[in-house]
């Protein structure tokens, strides 16, 4: 495969989903200490998901292969929105700050879609 960046820390789409976990790391700290082992670290690992696979796809050596990580990255964002819509119904985020993200998650799933219409060219 013609490489179409340089590396995956060139992509617009990793550099997003990094800040992502920064937030996803920011609310979690906040979530009841029994939630450790529980819900915060199911969303920290979802979340760390995203811009690992999509590094791992960007280094293999196809576009079938970079499409198929770039599949498992929109799944862990789907598994962030259903954790984070638990977490607002236990009331460890607010509507406002559910709504936030998941306005979030919906623009790396367009950037991701993007991505992969773009690649299947």
């Amino acid at each position: 495969m013609r490489r179409i960046h340089k590396t995956h820390r060139d992509l617009d789409l990793w550099k997003n989903s990094i800040q992502l976990v920064k937030i996803i790391y920011e609310i979690s700290c906040n979530f009841p200490n029994n939630e450790t082992y529980g819900l915060t670290s199911q969303l920290r690992r979802a979340a760390v998901s995203v811009p690992s696979n999509i590094a791992e796809g960007s280094g293999r050596h196809s576009k079938k292969e970079f499409i198929q990580f770039l599949y498992i990255a929109s799944g862990s964002l789907s598994e962030i929105e259903t954790q984070l819509i638990i977490s607002n119904e236990l009331n460890y985020i607010s509507a406002t700050g559910l709504e936030k993200l998941i306005n979030q998650l919906n623009e790396l799933q367009a950037q991701l879609y993007g991505l992969i219409k773009y690649l299947n060219k």
